[in-house]
């Protein structure tokens, strides 16, 4: 495993991190098996875990926590996430700052999930959604400016709104926000052209999330894929939406190198970009941690496939959560 440092807190973070979504009740995640992928990832190096307090109403959270307590002789750091007081993750323009980051909202949720996880301090809280609307608004700022005074936060970061990649830039300029959590992946590469140079220029570590596309980009997605009732994904790839997807999948899967799989690439093409300090790829079997920790092993993409990629950028316009 390679490391990048955070370039405001000094921390040695793992290129490839943990995704912790699918472990908080997704269709199909077990507990038993959850705690044995993680100690595997701790294992092979990985020391980034991003849960969030709405993964499983703290679920994934707690299971977390089982997993600090059986490695407390390694440096492993905790990033999790503030939901918002209304449930809306999108479509904020709307909602005012006392619908979604109330103060005593902010404090409420950082302190449950501190319990959850079994730590007297988070090393990263982030706010799990957003509208930079807010952004000149001094009660979000004195009130993460006071939990990291008083030692319950180390830092703090933004999870932008899914495809709403400058959504978050007059927030950074306040300088109380170390670390975005932004979609960027082989058909979303917005960050790029925006948000990824004003980190660069700024010291912001980034967190790459959503690395293959809520599955699109594991190959494994056919026409006749289901997802069982209640499973978030049954939102994201509706008939239409998954009919759109298959064929540009299909159109990068015929560019893969014959010595490399379709997640392999996916990750390898995040991990190209100097402003990425980790990604966060959901692993909730042991095969696939092995598999994605592997890619952390400093070999670059070779330059006429990376400008390949670059072809298959999407702008989408989906309304999903």
């Amino acid at each position: 495993m390679r490391y990048r440092q955070h370039p405001r807190t000094g921390w040695e973070l793992s290129e490839i991190g943990y995704g912790m979504w699918g472990l908080g009740g997704w269709t199909g995640s077990d507990d038993a098996q959850t705690l044995q992928s993680l100690a595997e990832a701790v294992a092979l190096g990985c020391n980034v875990f991003d849960t969030a307090w709405a993964y499983g109403a703290g679920h994934s959270e707690r299971l977390l926590g089982q997993t600090l307590r059986s490695h407390r002789d390694r440096r492993l750091y905790v990033a999790t996430k503030v939901p918002p007081k209304n449930q809306r993750w999108i479509q904020l323009d709307d909602c005012t700052l006392d619908d979604v980051f109330p103060s005593d909202h902010i404090r409420k949720y950082t302190e449950s999930s501190l319990e959850n996880l079994g730590v007297d301090t988070i090393d990263l809280q982030q706010l799990h959604a957003w509208s930079d609307r807010w952004a000149a608004d001094d009660r979000w700022q004195r009130t993460i400016d006071d939990l990291r005074t008083e030692g319950l936060v180390r830092s703090w970061g933004i999870s932008v709104n899914r495809w709403e990649t400058t959504n978050v830039v007059r927030a950074l300029d306040t300088g109380l926000i170390d670390c975005v959590q932004v979609v960027y992946n082989i058909f979303d590469q917005d960050p790029e052209d925006v948000l990824f140079p004003y980190c660069q220029e700024r010291g912001i570590a980034v967190i790459a999330r959503v690395p293959f596309d809520e599955g699109s980009l594991t190959g494994t997605l056919t026409r006749e894929t289901q997802f069982p009732d209640g499973d978030w994904r049954n939102m994201y790839f509706t008939p239409a939406q998954l009919a759109a997807t298959l064929p540009r999948v299909d159109r990068l899967t015929s560019i893969v190198p014959a010595t490399m799989t379709l997640p392999e690439l996916a990750l390898r093409f995040i991990l190209h970009h100097p402003a990425v300090t980790t990604t966060i790829p959901g692993m909730r079997r042991l095969a696939n941690v092995r598999a994605n920790c592997a890619v952390s092993d400093g070999v670059p993409l070779a330059p006429p496939l990376l400008e390949q990629l670059r072809e298959h950028r999407w702008e989408r316009d989906w309304v999903v959560p």
